[in-house]
């Protein structure tokens, strides 16, 4: 029997990029994939330019903005996949990089979730951090210049082989890629994040139950605006989800 992948764009007046990141995964995956759109109360046109153009994708309304993690949770109880991805509006893919890891998963079933590699559209690689996002790499991330620091360069592992698929303690929630079965049973994401770190935590969540790994052979293009760097409010948001998130985990290094 075939297996199956669902994907999950969450949408909030993406009209600018909600197109280059729909037709990407369209016309790029082979598999049997269906693509959900939750609008988490667009204004920009967002929706109606979906249901014009994109027929195939199913389009859900949440009536307001639910924030990123409990916009994916809407949809939890509809998915009846095996495999599921979860996708950034601002990224696109160039290859059948969904068929790739879902042979991946299909052949390693310790995995629990994969993390691709995360480039700029212009092909350079995206410094993220793949450790647990400890303060002192928050702040090393934060304050970045030209050359990473050597706490960034720590955070982001790069300093080490990541050739090949390696576990990771972090993965970005720009894209990830997850058991659906695993997904259900974790709960989604905790919905206590309105944004931010909720990627953090579902890593762990995984992590504590599987693996997640970084898998360089698949590569998304994300515009990464880092709009909290810019943004008081989001740089607010982003603070907040921190406080909860230690208060979680506290600061344990694993």
């Amino acid at each position: 029997m075939s297996k199956k992948v669902t994907g999950c764009i969450v949408t909030y007046n993406n009209m600018r990029t909600i197109d280059n990141a729909i037709r990407s995964l369209l016309e790029n995956t082979a598999c049997d994939f269906s693509l959900y759109a939750v609008d988490n109360g667009s204004t920009d046109g967002t929706v109606e330019y979906i249901k014009e153009n994109f027929p195939q994708v199913t389009v859900i309304e949440t009536g307001a903005n639910l924030g990123f993690g409990r916009g994916h949770n809407f949809i939890l109880d509809k998915l009846d996949s095996d495999y599921h991805a979860i996708i950034n509006p601002d990224v696109i893919v160039r290859d059948d990089i969904i068929s790739d890891m879902m042979a991946y998963l299909d052949e390693h079933q310790d995995i629990g979730m994969l993390s691709p590699q995360i480039k700029f559209p212009d092909g350079r690689p995206q410094i993220l951090g793949k450790k647990i996002p400890l303060p002192h790499y928050l702040v090393a991330s934060r304050m970045r210049g030209e050359e990473p620091s050597k706490l960034l360069r720590e955070y982001a592992m790069l300093d080490e082989d990541m050739s090949k698929p390696t576990q990771i303690l972090n993965a970005t929630g720009c894209f990830m890629f997850i058991r659906t079965d695993l997904f259900k049973k974790l709960g989604g994401f905790d919905d206590r994040y309105f944004m931010y770190f909720e990627d953090c935590d579902l890593t762990r969540m995984v992590n504590k139950v599987s693996k997640v790994l970084y898998y360089p052979d698949a590569v998304v293009y994300h515009e990464w605006g880092r709009e909290s760097k810019k943004n008081f409010k989001l740089k607010m948001v982003q603070i907040n989800s921190m406080l909860k998130y230690y208060a979680k985990w506290g600061l344990a290094s694993k």
